[in-house]
């Protein structure tokens, strides 16, 4: 979108009351995104050919000759297209290009190298979708200096802490800049901004605000404090050992994060909930007819008030109200994966409940896990598959009092059933079974479904809970401990034969 055309579009968003475009490149990209083409149709777009897409035949030898026949068709090319034969003259023309870039009659960012021959360009070929034999040359991005006047924390929909600044509008790069994100505590740290901070800022590709120095870093001021707690809810705010980014603990009662997490905990990976989509959710919420999971399942009293509600009839509330009632008795692992709990996928969430039983035994280990329980660490760790990053997570969880309230506030309206086996009984039932070494005729998956269908335990690592390791070529330590334990010992045919006997 031209530069100029760019400004009659906002004068006319302007007298519409509507809203005003950012930029050029925005309003060309919103505009191609339209639904209604018509409004696509009304917008000043333009278009200047860069290269060529599927052929069946090119009869050309050069990008430089294609590009050229494509311009004598009468498809418009950019003007500054040019061939050189050095590198001197290529980043010669980059700079002319670089000190008339603002009398253009539209916006660029940068500069486009590509290899001549089209011969050179097969060989050469592409990583992924990139090609080898081009390159992007960017102009540095124009800066501006202002003030941070503050950093306001943002809770996403994912309970992450996004600081955002808030600058005294500066223009940079023709476009007015009051806000700009400071991504993560350790970014605040290493520019060491504090509220009434001197920075200079840029637009990364003239695009993304971003503060690039800190003019004030050495004025004796106390450096910002990154909270601790969410400022939507007052959860605790924590970073995991190795990530940068600060998370509320929050969850299912954190205001930001509801509507999200509501709609995970009905999606169809977790209880499954026909007919409780986003947009019934949002309007549920509204309405105040639910602010927590278990609310879902007192829906039941609100019946009259969601039948006076636009859109809503007999039918489609009982429908409704039904598949509420059919998920009482839900899955425990779906239970489980639905609260939503980081790094419990569906999954992980099963091994935890087949490893304690039921969603109530999971719930307790939570708590041991919050409370420090060094045992409790051990136990979940040690389940084959679940590293240190769950116990953590569950410990987090469980460690906040709003997430224990919802929990149990869940289980009086959901009965998870306990975990059963569908392995029928054998010798291998309830036993413990390590795989280790080289498996010649399964993978290692396959072995472990194998045990799961004896009713065994695949565990990860040999103790004196193990009953049987099964070893292949190559296997070490593992082998060396079961016979330090006397833990018996046999080969993959030989557990091939359990499993046909079985």
């Amino acid at each position: 979108m031209a530069k100029q055309d760019f400004i009659a579009l906002n004068a006319a968003q302007h007298e519409r009351g509507e809203k005003l475009f950012a930029n050029p490149r925005n309003a060309a990209a919103g505009s191609l995104r339209q639904k209604d083409a018509k409004v696509t149709a009304a917008r000043p777009l333009r278009f200047l050919a860069h290269g060529w897409g599927v052929t069946s035949a090119v009869h050309r030898a050069t990008q430089h000759e294609v590009m050229l026949a494509i311009a004598a068709w009468g498809v418009p090319v950019s003007p500054l297209l040019r061939r050189v034969e050095n590198l001197d003259d290529l980043l010669a023309h980059y700079r002319q290009i670089e000190r008339t870039r603002a009398d253009l009659p539209y916006d660029i960012d940068g500069v486009v190298y590509k290899v001549d021959r089209l011969d050179w360009q097969a060989r050469l070929g592409f990583v992924a979708k990139a090609p080898r034999w081009a390159l992007a040359h960017k102009f540095p991005a124009e800066r501006a200096e202002t003030t941070l006047q503050a950093i306001d924390i943002q809770v996403g929909r994912t309970g992450k802490l996004t600081p955002v600044g808030r600058l005294k509008p500066v223009t940079v790069g023709g476009v007015v800049v009051s806000n700009v994100t400071l991504h993560n505590r350790d970014e605040i740290a290493r520019l060491g901004v504090r509220p009434g901070d001197r920075v200079v800022v840029q637009r990364a590709g003239d695009v993304i605000p971003q503060v690039v120095e800190n003019l004030s870093r050495d004025e004796p001021r106390a450096p910002y404090a990154f909270p601790d707690r969410c400022p939507v809810c007052d959860s605790e705010a924590v970073a995991e050992e190795g990530e940068v980014d600060v998370r509320c603990t929050g969850g299912l009662i954190c205001p930001a994060q509801k509507l999200e997490r509501l709609r995970h905990f009905v999606s169809r990976a977790a209880l499954d909930i026909d007919g409780l989509g986003e947009r019934t959710i949002s309007e549920f919420l509204e309405a105040k007819l639910i602010e927590r999971p278990g609310d879902i399942f007192r829906l039941k009293q609100h019946r009259a008030a969601i039948l006076a509600r636009e859109g809503w009839q007999e039918k489609s509330v009982d429908n409704l109200l039904a598949s509420i009632e059919a998920r009482r008795g839900a899955d425990p692992g779906r239970f489980l994966f639905a609260l939503g709990i980081r790094h419990v996928g569906a999954i992980t969430a099963k091994d935890l409940v087949k490893a304690f039983g039921s969603v109530e035994k999971v719930g307790e280990i939570g708590k041991c896990l919050a409370a420090g329980d060094a045992d409790a660490v051990a136990e979940v760790i040690g389940i084959d598959g679940i590293g240190p990053a769950v116990a953590e997570a569950l410990g987090d969880f469980f460690h906040e009092p709003h997430n224990v309230e919802v929990f149990d506030d869940l289980i009086t309206q959901v009965r998870p059933a306990a975990f059963v086996s569908t392995a029928r009984a054998t010798d291998g039932s309830g036993k413990t079974i390590v795989f280790t070494g080289k498996l010649e005729t399964m993978s290692r998956d396959e072995a472990k479904a194998q045990a799961e269908r004896l009713g065994a335990k695949s565990a990860g690592s040999v103790s004196a809970k193990t009953d049987l390791v099964v070893a292949g070529p190559g296997a070490g330590s593992k082998l060396k401990k079961a016979a330090e334990l006397g833990v018996r010992v046999i080969d993959e045919a030989e557990w091939a034969q359990i499993m046909r006997d079985a």
